[in-house]
Parts: structure tokens; C-alpha cells; sequence
């Protein structure tokens, strides 16, 4: 089935104008969610919103939102008020520069859409590809929406077509930097270095297949719903051993490496088997045994 077009916008950069459809590049809804119910009846139940101080329930037109400035200090804005405050929403995404694709840093990878050429935009959203595609670069620019800007990233794909997708990008106040997180400076050894890259050409492939990879959780729970709905009772796997604490670097990578090496020459022996020689030798001993 042919994807649904959620939105429209105009990439430009120059005097070039791109009419483009936008598509929903991810599935978040696939996520499995539960409700909550009441233990007693399995009814649905009903949030409520209490004030702290007067221990009431308060009603939904009560409410306003605050900023707490200070410990339990807090400043009150209305509906109105925070409405000036947001992005006015544009039907554009202006480029702003072009960068080498490899110099943006995955992780401030956000929500992603696909673009798709509309009416009149076929030729130039081709040409841009193109060009991306063989010059090993993406173009950089702000998009305004649901009363937000943010950074995009307009990157080509190719998939039997040349396309491109509109990567939303995290801010920079919005990634960690991994200074942050406690890393002593180790050494490392060149005979340890060497069985390592050893260890990763072993397992190594050409590209990255999110086919051969799949939700087991996802699988688990919904199996599991289904028992629940045709009557049947859920039993609880038990959680698998974890190994010991490995000591010795060098040995665990050693036998890291012979593990591998040994399954395929494992998988390719014949599914039968000739007995092992003293099973063969048993059988004269039984014989003479019974005859005397």
C-alpha cells in the first residue's frame, strides 16, 4: 500500500524552490501499550490532578502552567501567553549550508521523515539528489512546526530510487558530552589490539540489515495478550545465568575467537552419525562374553 502523505513544504536554497511531500519515516505507534485498570472490576480508570496544598481534586479549566524559577516558586503564564510564544509554523525548510555527511554525528539524530516530490518538483528534487548522493553531502537548515523550530537534515537515500529523507536534529544543548562520563585513560596492548580486530573481521558484514534483527519483546508480549484473551495462563521464563567475571582479556578473546571459528565447522557436519569406535568394539566383547 502506497504511504500517506502527513504534510507539504518547500525546501529552497538559492533561487531553487523544491515543492515536497512529507511521510512518517518511523512507526511509533508499533509499540505495545497497556491501560490502566481497576484491579477489582477491570474498569478503565480516570486521571485526576489534586492540589498539594488544599488536598482537592481540581478541575481541568483550573489549571494554568507555571515555571518553578526558584525552589516551589513559580511564575503563571495563560493559555494566550504561551501561545505568542511559539514558532509561527512555515511551509518551508531553508537551506542554509552543505556539510559531508559523515561529519554529523549520529547521535544528534532525531525524528526522521521521507520526502517525496509534489506537483512540478520531480526534476529538481531529482537534480538535489543526485548531487547529494555523489558528493557525499547533506544540506543543513530550519524547519518550523507545531510551534517549534528545529535544526533538519535533508540527506539522500538510495533504494532502487534516489530519494531523501528530512532528518530532525537534536540541539547542541540538547546532547551530552561524553567528557562527562568517567573514562580512565587505559592501556592498550598491541597483542590484545590485534586479536580484538581479529575478533571484530570475524563477525564483520558488509552492511547493517535491520531485517535479520526483530523485537523479541514485542513478540513475547503480544503472544502473551493473546493467551490472555483466549483464556490460557502466562508462565514466567526464568531469567538465564549470567556468566562469570572475565579476568584474563587476552583468554576471553582467545576463546572468543575459537568459538566462532568453531560453528561453522560445527553446523556443516552430517546430521548422522557413524558410532564412536568403542561402541563398535563393544558389541564382539558382549557376544564372545555370551557364549561362554
Amino acid at each position: 500500500m502506497a504511504a500517506r502523505s502527513i504534510g507539504s513544504l518547500t525546501i529552497s536554497f538559492g533561487m531553487v524552490s523544491i515543492p515536497v511531500k512529507l511521510y512518517s519515516a518511523t512507526e511509533a505507534s508499533r509499540a505495545v501499550s497497556f491501560n490502566l485498570l481497576h484491579k477489582g472490576c477491570g474498569s478503565r480508570l480516570k486521571q485526576q490532578y489534586f492540589c498539594a496544598k488544599e488536598e482537592v481534586p481540581v478541575a481541568r479549566e483550573d489549571m494554568v502552567k507555571g515555571y518553578e524559577f526558584a525552589k516551589d516558586q513559580y511564575v503563571m503564564f495563560t493559555p494566550e501567553e504561551l501561545k505568542a510564544l511559539e514558532e509561527t509554523g512555515t511551509h518551508s525548510a531553508e537551506i542554509t549550508e552543505f556539510v559531508p555527511l559523515k561529519t554529523v554525528d549520529p547521535l544528534y539524530f532525531d525524528k526522521a521523515y521521507y520526502l517525496g516530490p509534489d506537483k512540478g518538483g520531480a526534476k529538481p528534487y531529482a537534480l538535489l539528489a543526485r548531487a547529494l548522493l555523489e558528493s557525499g553531502r547533506c544540506a543543513l537548515g530550519r524547519w518550523a512546526a507545531r510551534g517549534k523550530q528545529y535544526i533538519v537534515m535533508i540527506r539522500p537515500v538510495e533504494d532502487l530510487v534516489e530519494g531523501l529523507v528530512m532528518q530532525q536534529l537534536l540541539y547542541a544543548g540538547e546532547v551530552r558530552a561524553i567528557r562527562e562520563v568517567d573514562i580512565p585513560k587505559t592501556e592498550v596492548k598491541p597483542a590484545e589490539l590485534k586479536l580484538a580486530q581479529q575478533l571484530i573481521e570475524q563477525q564483520a558484514s558488509d552492511k547493517f540489515d535491520p531485517a535479520a534483527y526483530s523485537d523479541d519483546v514485542r513478540a513475547r508480549i503480544e503472544a502473551a495478550v493473546q493467551k490472555k484473551v483466549e483464556g490460557q495462563e502466562i508462565t514466567m521464563t526464568e531469567a538465564p545465568e549470567s556468566g562469570a567475571q572475565v579476568i584474563d582479556l587476552m583468554e576471553a578473546l582467545r576463546a572468543s575467537l575459537g568459538k566462532k571459528a568453531a560453528a561453522p565447522a560445527k553446523a556443516a557436519q552430517p546430521a548422522t552419525r557413524k558410532p564412536p569406535r568403542r561402541a563398535q568394539q563393544a558389541e564382539p566383547a558382549q557376544k564372545k562374553a555370551a557364549k561362554k
